[in-house]
């Protein structure tokens, strides 16, 4: 059968188009966002797709077409279904109709999230189907499974990925399904009503669905072991890969261990139960909480086994926190299996990278935004309130113009409990423009409501842009623009400014006169992103005038910028011509020309 190249979030998506999906909602967020582009450029007319203004409202999208009876997938990042887990809650009591796949996927590491979560806690706890996959096939092969169990169940499945299977690439062979996307409809119940009375015999349910779910995945092609030892490896999701890269480099034979993959959740009981009973050790590598090892102590007490070892996270073995990595996972197996290895090659330490320091980009116009707003409050008391996008940067020397940062929409929120804690203060709330509609409105809404005093930066670069560019009701060109403007006047905020950051004399007497009214009040620093406006002008140093100060480099920290042997040089391939450089340097020995000038 023919294979496509396919990335893991790919082939997770081309599995629903071929099962029949019919709506496909989500908010972008690494690593998960290449799930809803890929069916937006299917460009399929009987699905419809949206990045929704946040997880919640994407959840409860995909509920209301489910419930429909039309299959639906939602797509989100780990902390996006700490936004959602309300209505996922609750739509496990309630059940649906048609199938209904939520794709979480989790960032060990955390490579680009400001938590490391494990989703498989989350399954657990609201007794939720979920399925592991360790490659891009078995995330396509899962996907379909999911609908499948979520239609047989009337329950919502959860598919959990992590960064580096959404985004490892592998052969996929497609299978399409005759499922029909057409002539569904809600059908009234009352059951659709989540009525108290209602959910305790649904949690009743639940608990029943749960032991039949443990059944149902004990029969699945995953559940299948390699080799017939006395050692027993249970590894999950990415870390069986590593598993298996480990046993080949370790050259070893089928009577040395015992390898396994838990590929669900439920586990299966008596699956495990049986396992245990026929080995001498157990080593668990997962990532990242100890979800198996604590199944299996718990399987070893209900059973009455009590001299098994068993080593992983809990024992100290496996790190508690991070990414777990092949080197890692074959020290920890040699170790417990007593092997000593000869093969492995001593790294010359001068040829590894060394990790660069997180940068705004050059030509950002937040950089603008943050420089502007730091002349402003020269000399002044001043809290900064950030949150999450690229702009979360801000923090990061020479602007350091960031206190706080704790979750979507808290910039303007904890602003106003900043300020109430601290009315000495001048509190500034950072907030962008796609995180403003996501849940930074609530925020504004609750200062009016509670004459808190704050004032509100959005830095509108009219994108979506830390994760790739999305569109915002802002920028949206399927439907009207929804004006940020619009949006504060009409929740009762009397003033708004709306300034470009480049005009930075005019940027910073806006600050300096809006931050000295009372009451809530904002300053929108509009400019596009530099992905999608590359200016045909660059930056140039007029070398009779320079003094190589570093004055520039000093206060603006734009990466375009270095100094090499004592002077001051523009990289014209990373200069994005901005011109925030021109503006401040003291001595006017910068200017912008066409790139072609010499």
């Amino acid at each position: 059968m023919k294979k496509e190249l396919m990335m893991g979030n790919q082939a997770i998506a081309s599995a629903a188009i071929d099962m029949g999906v019919s709506f496909v909602t989500g908010y972008p967020g690494t690593p998960s966002t290449e799930i809803i582009e890929t069916v937006f450029r299917a460009k399929i007319s009987e699905i419809y797709v949206e990045w929704s203004v946040n997880e919640k409202v994407a959840f409860e999208v995909a509920a209301g077409a489910a419930i429909s009876g039309y299959r639906a997938l939602v797509a989100m990042k780990q902390v996006g279904l700490n936004v959602c887990s309300d209505p996922v809650m609750n739509l496990s009591y309630i059940g649906v109709k048609g199938g209904l796949v939520l794709v979480v996927a989790d960032d060990p590491g955390p490579l680009s999230s400001q938590t490391e979560q494990d989703t498989r806690n989350f399954a657990y706890y609201a007794k939720l189907p979920l399925f592991d996959p360790s490659s891009p096939e078995e995330a396509y092969e899962m996907t379909q499974k999911a609908f499948e169990v979520s239609e047989k169940f009337s329950t919502p499945v959860i598919l959990r990925t992590t960064t580096r299977v959404s985004h490892s690439f592998a052969g996929v062979c497609r299978k399409r399904n005759n499922f029909s996307r057409n002539n569904k409809k809600f059908e009234k119940d009352s059951k659709w009503v989540c009525f108290p009375a209602l959910s305790y015999k649904n949690h009743i349910k639940i608990e029943e669905r749960f032991t039949k779910l443990e059944k149902e995945f004990e029969k699945l092609p995953y559940y299948h072991t390699f080799g017939k030892g006395s050692v027993l490896i249970v590894t999950s999701g990415i870390n069986y890969a590593y598993a298996k890269d480990a046993i080949n480099y370790l050259a070893l034979k089928p009577e040395q261990y015992v390898l396994v993959k838990v590929a669900t959740i439920p586990m299966p009981e008596q699956y495990f139960i049986d396992l245990l009973k026929r080995v001498d050790k157990v080593i668990v590598i997962e990532e990242l909480d100890s979800v198996i090892e604590r199944n299996l102590y718990y399987l070893l007490s209900k059973v009455g086994i009590n001299k098994k070892i068993i080593r992983g996270r809990l024992s100290g073995d496996v790190k508690i926190a991070g990414e777990n990595t092949i080197d890692e996972t074959i020290d920890l197996i040699k170790n417990i299996l007593g092997i000593v290895d000869f093969s492995k090659e001593i790294t010359d330490k001068s040829l590894e990278l060394k990790p660069q320091a997180a940068n705004l980009c050059a030509g950002c116009s937040h950089r603008a935004a943050f420089y502007a707003v730091k002349q402003a409050m020269k000399g002044k008391q001043a809290i900064y309130c950030g949150d999450i996008g690229c702009y979360t940067l801000g923090k990061m020397e020479p602007l350091n113009m960031m206190d706080t940062c704790l979750c979507m929409g808290a910039s303007i929120t904890m602003g106003l409990g900043m300020q109430k804690a601290n009315p000495n203060n001048t509190v500034i709330a950072f907030i962008g423009d796609s995180t403003f509609f996501h849940t930074g409105i609530q925020g504004v809404i609750n200062g009016i409501y509670n004459n808190g005093k704050l004032t509100i930066v959005v830095l509108d670069n009219l994108s979506t842009a830390m994760t790739g560019g999305q569109s915002t009701p802002e920028t949206s060109e399927v439907s009207q623009s929804i004006q940020i403007e619009k949006v504060l006047y009409g929740l009762g905020v009397p003033v708004v400014q709306t300034v470009s950051p480049f005009e930075l004399e005019y940027s910073i007497k806006t600050v300096q006169e809006t931050v000295e009214l009372d009451g809530i009040k904002a300053i929108i620093f509009r400019s596009p992103c530099k992905f999608k406006f590359l200016s045909t002008k660059k930056a140039f140093i007029k070398r009779d005038v320079c003094n190589a100060c570093a004055y520039c480099i000093k206060e603006i920290g734009c990466p375009a910028m270095h100094i090499d042997n004592g002077i001051v040089k523009i990289d014209k391939s990373n200069c994005n011509g901005c011109g925030l450089c021109v503006k401040i340097c003291k001595r006017n020995s910068i200017f912008l020309q066409e790139e072609n000038y010499e």
